[in-house]
């Protein structure tokens, strides 16, 4: 039988806890390979195991689960008969089907009662694919390791190991609402809460009437790239253009900047605690732009009681796009678009506003109003991935912590 062994780390580390992580992540990996051919899925120490039927779409479980936080590595297995002839013939098959000039076998002997060591299982094998390849051993820097996992009813034996993202399952910590203003920074920031375990949702403010729709294309298009990491997102959108016009109109021309920070971010606050986010995430680096300084941040944060995240913050542009780019949201973020933010926009900005001075400007405003109505103004969708398909289920087999029973 197939499987997909799926391996994590910082998981690991969670003590107590551990069990709650790794639910996590397998309902998050049934939901991700809905439909795709996952018969079960089974915990074991330090790893989890999707079974697969014979006709599993192998490729898009493997694009999915390498989309998938709180996976390290992961590797197609076969499990067979924990017979040495049986692991050998199993071992000569992954071989087979991979290109390589060096390679080594790591094997993990969780049942001791069989009869060889690792080593003396590592030396088998070995010589067995060594003469049938010609290929070198490695021990250190190999084009390929087969990995061999000897459990007490059977064995697990797979190759080549593809890179998960890292990180903990999403919703395993909270949920969190993101500003996503269509640029580079602000669908870098969500990915990263997300990686940390975060149900990321979304808001976005538009300038309309004063501009066109894509701003809000550009943010619906994030949403459905970003979706795919965490399967399902919120996305509120906002116009925001009459409510710049109406500080334009009553504040002083170097403080607009901040005051439409500190208007969104109260608004944003308004819709978290109506639907259940903790916390609300921006993409701001230190120093990037004018808003983003120590004073400015601070002053704009004082605007709401909610803890605001900014997982950027101690990033430089070329990291921030470099991320962008391996997540696939760069090439959407760059399209041009109408953005709220560069409306009206003053010449000079200023880099060092206070609490004070922008409570002075702020007494010009029907603040209480102007939140009311942004926050009544909202439009709601809701992405999903993968697209819903109907009789797609994964039975989930009790964890055990000594053995893997093949189904």
């Amino acid at each position: 039988m197939r499987g997909l062994v799926v391996r994590y780390h910082e998981i690991a580390l969670k003590g107590g806890n551990r069990q709650r992580f790794v639910a996590a992540l397998v309902r998050n990996l049934r939901s991700a390979t809905a439909g795709l051919g996952v018969r079960s899925a089974q915990s074991l120490p330090g790893r989890v195991v999707l079974w697969l039927d014979e006709d599993a779409n192998v490729d898009e479980i493997r694009d999915r689960a390498a989309a998938t936080f709180g996976i390290v590595n992961f590797s197609f297995a076969r499990s067979v008969p924990v017979v040495l002839d049986d692991i050998r013939e199993a071992v000569l098959a992954c071989a087979a089907g991979e290109r390589f000039q060096s390679f080594r076998i790591a094997t993990r002997r969780a049942a001791k009662q069989f009869p060889l060591t690792s080593p003396e299982i590592n030396a088998i094998l070995g010589k067995a694919v060594q003469d049938a390849t010609g290929a070198a051993v490695d021990l250190e820097h190999p084009d390929l390791t087969i990995t061999v996992e000897i459990l007490p009813r059977t064995t697990l034996v797979s190759g080549g190991k593809l890179r998960g993202p890292g990180g903990l399952p999403v919703s395993i910590s909270g949920r969190v609402l993101c500003l996503l203003s269509g640029g580079i920074d602000s669908p870098v920031a969500a990915y990263r809460m997300m990686q940390r375990g975060c149900r990321v949702d979304f808001i976005h403010f538009h300038g309309a009437p004063y501009t066109d729709r894509t701003s809000r294309d550009k943010a619906r298009e994030l949403v459905q790239i970003l979706t795919r990491y965490q399967l399902r997102s919120d996305l509120w959108v906002v116009p925001f253009g009459e409510m710049q016009a109406e500080i334009v109109a009553r504040v002083p021309r170097t403080h607009r900047v901040v005051l439409y920070r500190r208007m969104m971010l109260r608004i944003a606050g308004a819709l978290a605690r109506q639907s259940g986010q903790s916390a609300l995430v921006t993409g701001e680096s230190l120093g990037q732009v004018s808003s983003q300084t120590i004073a400015n941040m601070s002053t704009i944060s004082e605007a709401t009681p909610m803890l605001i995240l900014r997982p950027l913050v101690g990033m430089d542009k070329a990291e921030i796009i470099a991320q962008a780019e391996r997540i696939g949201t760069f090439a959407t973020s760059i399209l041009p678009d109408q953005d709220c933010c560069s409306l009206f926009v003053p010449a000079h900005p200023t880099t060092h506003a206070t609490v004070g001075e922008v409570t002075d400007a702020e007494a010009a405003l029907d603040v209480a109003a102007m939140v009311a109505r942004g926050a009544a103004s909202v439009e709601h969708e809701r992405f999903s991935f993968p697209p819903p398909r109907p009789n797609a289920t994964t039975e989930v087999v009790p964890r055990d912590e000594t053995d893997l029973v093949p189904l």
